[in-house]
């Protein structure tokens, strides 16, 4: 007998780690991407690396994303991307004038935190306006998460 076939689509969902350890959210907001060829392909294999990424805006008032790695297709041919290059991302006009406003405010950034495919199919990535942590924040936020997990353990037995 043949193995019926698990029509359930795969789950994508890659996450920044790193960049709730950097940062303090302050908004967050979804946008979808502009992607190229095989881009699409390469996010549903789940390579993408998001933790040097960063968002800016061009001088047309355009959101751009910088430093996010979308591995080449395995399968591509001549025709495959560019890894490293920048993508455009889409957000209604009121989000985009909120996002520059709140941009132009000393120390804060727009950094992505995940990426993911929609019901629909698209590619989406959810960004943050993030304010970074002093050195003794993040202690404090480890300290925190220590002593839940030790209340945790202890809950248990």
């Amino acid at each position: 007998m043949a193995k019926a076939k698990d029509d359930a689509p795969k789950r994508i969902n890659i996450q920044n780690r790193r960049a709730s350890h950097e940062y303090v959210f302050l908004a967050k907001y979804d946008a979808g991407i502009m992607l190229q060829g095989t881009e699409i392909k390469s996010i549903r294999e789940g390579s993408v690396q998001l933790q040097d990424g960063f968002c800016t805006f061009h001088s047309d008032g355009s959101l751009w994303l910088n430093q996010v790695t979308i591995a080449k297709y395995t399968e591509g041919t001549y025709n495959n991307h560019e890894p490293m290059r920048a993508r455009k991302l889409l957000l209604n006009k009121r989000e985009l004038k909120q996002l520059a406003n709140k941009n132009q405010e000393q120390g804060l950034t727009i950094i992505p935190i995940r990426m993911y495919v929609s019901d629909r199919g698209f590619a989406k990535v959810e960004i943050a306006l993030g304010k970074g942590k002093k050195l003794f924040d993040k202690r404090d936020d480890l300290k925190a998460k220590d002593q839940k997990r030790e209340m945790d353990r202890a809950r248990d037995y």
